[in-house]
């Protein structure tokens, strides 16, 4: 298979864009019929036309379960083929889906239960007991199971589907499709609002920074009760690609699985990248199909041999929950390439920065990133304030803190909250972690303040190495290299060594877990100050 995209002729009677992820779905089947749109780890597949049967006939069931339309459906489901299948039934029928990630317990599970008002959730019988053991919220949420919910099945992958349009309850892109909740890096999650419109338009905007058509395989390992996976299906809809679905990310099989299921195109996040390139190098390497690897926070150190060790180009992609994407790196450009830039701002989507009094900041200048475009959700479910602070005149306030080059390109710096404020120094931290995250042994970091009588904050650096030998030595190294790339007041004087540091659900670190996570994790922590090197 070449490396390269091939165009498709669009279906003139598919032209005009459909209204609601349902009509999308009816479109792709008649569309692309027997191919296959998705398939999983566990070797079943299903094409475009069953997934319309199978979705019509869960419509049906979520409707005889008593659902009425804009009902709240949690799905806590495994990664595999019938995640999409549940969200296209619930938001055919005019529900709205709310992902439970499976990872949850009690409290986050009752968070979400309540904050949505759910009226019932799409289980598997292996998380079933995480909602009947919620007492006494489980009689007010029923219970339903997958499996029987698209009974009775289809008789055959040739099988046309029966008109969708009178179970497809949504006339307006506008409808709430989503209350996707945020990973919560920062206090309680927030449900974002996501409507049909979202997810359309940035399954069209997504395929096109893939330059996707409908001989591409997308490959997932993301959970699908983060947006990745959603969007992932309604661009293969839209495309007529095909979608895999990997039960989980495993840095030591994923590029195997890439090679056996003839992967395409990828996309990437978080530490996925250095996890990968951790793994020992091996002769397949370049023996793929991967003609593009997209990712958000590539390693700047790392991106030239990322692209010569697996034979793609790999290019940003910019985006939050609340607002889709933003901000990409042309495929055909290479200036982003070890430069750490981001991009330059999506078709249709503008981006500025501005400083704390609101300005436009000048180039050079770092401020918080604001963006606004065709995919943004309506604010945040039950959170009128948080809402306002948000988004202001259409604009959403990201909180990133970004630089925007002399020559229009986006740098990521740090966050806005993300900072560590050292005497009258803000230290960004995602400066601090991109010169440890030089060092080899490094696996990912996390630098955060730590209280301090003098200066307010000192800086910490909570690194993971996976393994726990000749660790002092290593804090030296760290300390030495920090000094040399680093202002003074910007060196870490605490430097903690992790066996795993705990994530997210769209693995990302979870700064605000840190400090009680322990659970025989840290395996040393050493004090750089001025009492010399000493375990705490």
């Amino acid at each position: 298979m070449s490396k390269t995209s091939e165009a498709i002729e669009p279906d003139p009677a598919a032209a005009a864009a459909p209204q609601s992820l349902g009509r999308l779905l009816r479109r792709a089947a008649a569309q692309f019929g027997n191919k296959i749109f998705v398939e999983d780890g566990a070797g079943r597949a299903i094409s475009f036309t069953e997934a319309a049967h199978r979705v019509q006939v869960g419509v049906a069931s979520l409707r005889e379960a008593g659902l009425v339309a804009g009902d709240r459906v949690g799905i806590c489901l495994p990664n595999d083929i019938s995640w999409p299948l549940v969200w296209l039934s619930v938001v055919s029928g005019g529900y709205v889906a709310v992902p439970i990630n499976r990872s949850y317990q009690a409290a986050d599970i009752g968070h979400i239960l309540d904050d949505a008002q759910i009226s019932a959730v799409v289980t598997s019988s292996d998380s079933a007991h995480k909602f009947t053991d919620l007492q006494p919220r489980d009689d007010q949420v029923r219970l339903l199971m997958a499996d029987e919910l698209f009974e009775p099945a289809a008789p055959g992958g040739d099988t046309e589907p029966r008109d969708l349009g009178e179970l497809d309850t949504v006339s307006e892109d506008s409808a709430l499709a989503n209350l996707q909740f945020t990973s919560g890096t920062s206090g309680l999650p927030k449900a974002c609002m996501l409507t049909h419109s979202y997810w359309l338009k940035l399954g069209v905007a997504m395929g096109r920074c893939f330059e996707l058509t409908h001989k591409d395989r997308v490959l997932t390992a993301q959970p699908f009760s983060y947006i990745d996976g959603q969007w992932e299906a309604a661009m293969c809809l839209e495309y007529g690609a095909t979608l895999i679905v990997l039960p989980r990310f495993s840095a030591s099989t994923f590029w195997a699985d890439v090679r056996r299921y003839r992967a395409t195109v990828l996309y990437v996040l978080g530490s996925m990248p250095q996890l990968l390139f951790q793994q020992p190098a091996t002769e397949t390497d370049r023996a793929n199909d991967v003609r593009l690897v997209l990712c958000s926070a590539i390693p700047v150190a790392l991106h030239h041999k990322l692209e010569s060790r697996w034979d793609a180009p790999w290019r940003e992609v910019y985006g939050l929950t609340e607002s889709g994407l933003n901000i990409t790196a042309p495929i055909d450009d290479e200036r982003s390439v070890g430069q750490g830039y981001i991009g330059l701002p999506a078709p249709n989507c503008e981006a500025r920065i501005v400083d704390p009094s609101g300005r436009d900041a000048a180039p050079g200048e770092p401020g918080e990133l604001l963006v606004r475009g065709p995919t943004l959700m309506t604010g945040y479910w039950r959170r009128p304030e948080a809402t306002a602070a948000a988004l202001k005149d259409g604009w959403f306030h990201t909180g990133d803190l970004c630089v925007r080059e002399e020559n229009g390109w986006f740098r990521l710096v740090g966050r806005l909250k993300d900072m560590v404020r050292r005497g009258g120094e803000n230290i960004a931290a995602a400066e601090v972690e991109a010169v440890i995250c030089e060092l080899p042994f490094v696996r990912a970091c996390a630098v955060v303040g730590v209280a301090d009588e003098l200066f307010g904050e000192e800086v910490m650096a909570c690194i993971e190495v996976g393994d726990a030998e000749a660790l002092p030595s290593l804090a030296r190294e760290v300390e030495q290299h920090t000094r040399q790339q680093l202002a003074i007041f910007k060196v870490p004087r605490y430097v903690e060594f992790w066996r795993s540091l705990p994530r997210t659900p769209s693995e990302r670190i979870a700064k605000t877990k840190i400090a009680d996570y322990d659970h025989g994790e840290r395996l040393l922590a050493v004090d750089f100050g001025q009492q010399g090197k000493k375990a705490r």
